[in-house]
C-alpha cells in the first residue's frame, strides 16, 4: 500500500467485523494542533508529558497521544478524555471493558514524526513503522536479533537491498510480538518471517501452528518508512487513512445509505 493512497475520509468510516482499519498521523504539528491535542490528555498524561524537556520530544508526545485519545474516542463515541486505557499480563495496552464494550482491538506504533495506529473488532492486531536508514549495521543487528535462516538471507542480498529487506523484516517481526502481547518474553530468533515484498509469517518454533493463526502485510505510510501488521485470524479487508493534521474534529460524523459512524454493530 502506498503512500499515495493514504488520504483523509470525508466522513467517518464504520469499523466492520471483517475489517482491519490503519491511520497514519503526523507528529510534527503547528502550536494550535499541539494545543488542541493536549486538551484531551487526562492529568496523568500532562504530567508526562511536562517531564519531556526538549521541545520536539514533547509535541510528539502530545500530539501521538492526543492522537490515539482522538481517534479511539470517534470510534467508542465518547469524549476522547474518557478513554481508558488497560495493560495486558505482559504490558500491551487494551481498552477497559465498560457496558457497550464493542471489541475493538487497536496497537500503536511510532517513528520519528509518524504514528501509526491499526484497529479491529474481535482479533488481535500489531502494528509497527520504522523510518528507513542506511546509516546502521543492518547485518551486525540481523545476527543478534534474526532467526539464523533469517541472517543468512539477508547476508546474501545485493548490499543496496539490505536495508530495505532488514526493515522488511524488523517491523514484520514487532508487530507479531506486539499482536501477541508477549513482549520480550517471545525471543526474536524464536520465530521466521519472509524478507522480500509478500509479508508472511514463516515459522514459529515455539508454536507450531501459529502461522495458519496469524497472518501479516507490509505498509508504506510515507515515502522513506515501512511498515506492518500482524492480525489474528483469517485474512480480512484493510482500510487505509490519513488523520488531519489540522481541524480533525470537524470531519463528517455523517455516513452512507445504511450505514453509521464509530464501531459496527455487527458479530464479532
Amino acid at each position: 500500500m502506498t503512500a499515495a493512497a493514504w488520504t483523509p475520509p470525508a466522513r467517518w468510516p464504520p469499523l466492520g467485523a471483517d475489517e482491519v482499519h490503519v491511520w497514519v498521523a503526523t507528529l510534527d504539528v503547528d502550536d494550535a494542533e499541539a494545543a488542541s491535542r493536549l486538551a484531551v490528555l487526562t492529568d496523568d498524561e500532562r504530567a508526562r508529558a511536562d517531564r519531556l524537556v526538549r521541545e520536539p520530544v514533547w509535541r510528539r508526545f502530545v500530539a501521538g497521544r492526543g492522537f490515539l485519545r482522538l481517534l479511539l474516542g470517534r470510534y467508542l463515541s465518547v469524549p476522547p478524555a474518557r478513554v481508558t486505557f488497560t495493560q495486558g499480563p505482559r504490558g500491551k495496552p487494551g481498552l477497559a471493558e465498560a457496558p457497550g464494550f464493542s471489541g475493538l482491538r487497536f496497537n500503536l506504533a511510532h517513528s520519528d514524526e509518524i504514528a501509526l495506529c491499526a484497529l479491529t473488532l474481535g482479533r488481535e492486531i500489531g502494528a509497527d513503522v520504522e523510518r528507513l536508514r542506511a546509516d546502521i549495521a543492518v547485518d551486525d543487528l540481523a545476527q543478534r536479533f534474526f532467526a539464523p535462516t533469517e541472517a543468512a538471507q539477508l547476508a546474501a542480498l545485493p548490499a543496496e537491498e539490505r536495508p530495505l529487506a532488514f526493515f522488511r523484516t524488523w517491523t514484520r517481526k514487532e508487530a507479531y510480538v506486539k499482536a501477541r502481547g508477549d513482549g520480550l518474553m517471545w525471543p526474536l530468533d524464536g520465530f521466521e518471517v519472509s524478507l522480500g515484498p509478500d509479508a508472511a509469517l514463516v515459522l514459529d518454533r515455539n508454536e507450531p501452528e501459529a502461522p495458519g493463526r496469524w497472518w501479516l502485510t507490509e505498509t508504506s505510510p510515507e515515502p522513506g518508512y515501512v511498515g506492518a501488521l500482524a492480525v489474528e485470524g483469517p485474512g480480512c479487508e484493510l482500510r487505509f487513512w490519513r488523520w488531519p493534521a489540522t481541524k480533525a474534529r470537524e470531519m463528517s460524523d455523517d455516513a452512507g445509505p445504511g450505514e453509521s459512524g464509530g464501531v459496527d454493530p455487527g458479530p464479532v
